[in-house]
């Protein structure tokens, strides 16, 4: 990967984990979450731990 190109792959990894704070559970949420797991090849279960959730607080409406 050229250094701009991960860069920009950095920028986007960082910006989707602060939407993923920001966020309440639901689809944008679900949504997001999916981007960053294609983007860095993690499990959702290690986002949400990451995020200091279980799949169940993911879940909460």
């Amino acid at each position: 990967m050229a250094p701009s190109a991960q860069v920009d792959a950095l920028k986007r990894r960082n910006a989707l984990w602060k939407q993923l704070r920001q966020l309440p559970p639901g689809a944008a949420f679900e949504g997001t979450l999916t981007e960053l797991s294609a983007l860095t090849g993690w499990q959702r279960d290690r986002i949400l731990a990451g995020l200091g959730l279980t799949a169940g607080d993911a879940h909460e409406q």
